[in-house]
């Protein structure tokens, strides 16, 4: 079987053949790389109740950029 060309694919195709092909690492790990956000911020877990007090305020800024994206 030979593979789509992942590089002309639009982000919903690929990821379709993601969810359609799930045992197809190789894709995944294009897909990840083509897709991720360079300005994407990665926050640690939350280890005690007080770490919460910040989740309003990153949760809300997580919203604010995903409607700015669309």
């Amino acid at each position: 079987m030979s593979k789509p060309d992942f590089s002309s694919m639009t982000r919903a195709e690929f990821r379709q053949y993601i969810l359609d092909h799930r045992d197809d690492t190789e894709a995944l790990s294009i897909y990840l790389e083509r897709f991720k956000s360079p300005d994407s911020k990665v926050f640690p877990a939350p280890q005690t109740i007080e770490d919460l007090e910040n989740f309003p305020e990153i949760h809300r800024e997580h919203l604010e950029n995903k409607r700015n994206q669309a």
